[in-house]
């Protein structure tokens, strides 16, 4: 399908982070968009007030009129993660319409473009992120399809000029084998999505599959150990692109680059962790790959303020520190972990963690136990299935139950900001890919009022 062809496009799943974005960039290029999504959130009413029709009714009245029958100029969008009884999915497979998973489209509109993609089982969306607003902040321009709302931009797409785009290459379901780069960034192949999977060697294959769709000149960004070849990066000696001198400065880490032609003295970043200065060692590296100026980017790395839901600082008195975090993985939670302690090591550390997915709970049950164990007080919620049905056994009491830290509970999300208001704790952290990040603003206003 061509892309210049395409004149109505409708997103089954039209609320999720990735296919926003994609629903965003269509309307942008004046197409109409419209699509379902099964629930209304803060994302979807975004995409309400930017003229975009959002039907929450999972029938097919609910489908406009100018989508019920095909035609040649239209395309239909789906998510994965949309259940396969829904309706309105099954109304546009029967009716022998174009469907087109995400990461589809996402190869239409890259295809004849410098593509700069970004993978990895975490790591990814920061670091696209970084690298769209490097290019953007400089002036060098790009298109980019993010998987977070980037906090400069307030958006999860950006727009440029130029014929660069910038996509955050999703390893569920293979997806990212859609993309032909000409320069890729390998951030992280720790085990996830084992329920597509099966093992980590059947995840590192992908990858190596997706490291194979590399143009013929392309270059490959791999973090250093990373069972793969490619020019490496860390915050070690070891790597060719590498950070070293790090440092906190008011709550900001600092650290300089090397990548043994070009150096970069006191970068300063405002996204704590050396994770972050590692997908910023990253960034800094494709920038550079593109005849970026050093000076430009040390800029544009110190306006850098982060994506929502990424170490998200959102209280800071003397009395409360309340840090809200997407981790949902237990080398993410460890990451978030080390970042709070590096900036608050005298502090009392609180986690509210809500697990995601049944089989992840299940497949890492005891590395999940051990981090959050780590914490001085931990409050599980409930597991969010996402796509998923229960597992027998498999809920927060299972993983409660291999937790070896004294002060541990379960508390329904209804009654969790009842009880921070009653501990006041001095250092709250949220984590979780659920729905966790609809307690933020009562959290936030319990804690300011406390």
């Amino acid at each position: 399908m061509e892309l210049s062809k395409i004149k109505r496009v409708y997103f089954v799943g039209i609320g999720g982070i990735g296919m926003s974005a994609i629903a965003r960039y269509f309307a942008k290029r004046g197409v109409v968009v419209c699509g379902y999504d099964k629930t209304r959130t803060n994302l979807t009413i975004q995409l309400e007030d930017e003229g975009i029709l959002v039907s929450y009714l999972d029938e097919e009245a609910a489908i406009p009129v100018s989508f019920q029958h095909n035609d040649e100029d239209m395309l239909i969008v789906y998510t994965p993660a949309i259940p396969k009884n829904s309706v309105i999915l099954n109304h546009f497979l029967n009716g022998g319409f174009s469907l087109k998973k995400r990461s589809e489209v996402l190869g239409i509109i890259s295809e004849g473009m410098f593509c700069v993609a970004v993978a990895g089982t975490h790591g990814k969306t920061t670091t696209s992120s970084m690298i769209a607003h490097i290019l953007t902040d400089t002036g060098f321009g790009c298109t980019a399809f993010l998987g977070g709302i980037t906090s400069n931009y307030n958006s999860n797409v950006l727009f440029g000029k130029n014929n660069v785009v910038v996509v955050e290459a999703d390893e569920y379901d293979r997806s990212f084998l859609t993309l032909h780069p000409d320069i890729a960034v390998i951030t992280s192949m720790d085990a996830d999505h084992l329920d597509i999977y099966g093992d980590e060697s059947h995840l590192h294959e992908s990858f190596n599959l997706f490291a194979d769709q590399l143009k013929a000149e392309g270059k490959l960004f791999v973090k250093e150990g990373l069972p793969m070849h490619g020019i490496t990066y860390a915050a070690n000696d070891n790597a060719a692109l590498r950070a070293s001198n790090i440092y906190v400065e008011n709550g900001n880490f600092v650290f300089d680059f090397s990548d043994g032609y070009t150096s970069i003295k006191d970068l300063n970043l405002a996204m704590p962790g050396k994770h972050n200065v590692e997908n910023a060692v990253a960034a800094i590296g494709v920038a550079l790959s593109l005849g970026i100026h050093p000076k430009s980017i040390k800029k544009a790395i110190a306006s850098f303020k982060g994506v929502k839901r990424r170490f998200e600082k959102h209280v800071n008195n003397a009395e409360h520190i309340y840090i809200d975090d997407y981790a949902h993985h237990p080398e993410e939670l460890k990451a978030c972990f080390d970042a709070v302690r590096q900036l608050h090591p005298d502090k009392k550390l609180t986690v509210i963690f809500q697990p995601h997915l049944f089989t992840r709970t299940r497949d890492f049950a005891d590395e999940f136990a051990k981090v959050l164990s780590t914490a001085d007080d931990v409050i599980l919620l409930e597991i969010y299935p996402a796509r998923e049905l229960p597992i027998e056994g498999i809920n927060s009491q299972f993983l409660l139950d291999k937790m070896t830290l004294a002060k541990k509970e379960i508390c329904g999300k209804d009654l969790v900001v009842d009880y921070i208001k009653s501990k006041k704790p001095e250092l709250l952290l949220t984590v979780g890919a659920g729905d966790i990040d609809t307690l933020i603003e009562p959290l936030k206003t319990t804690l300011n009022n406390a």
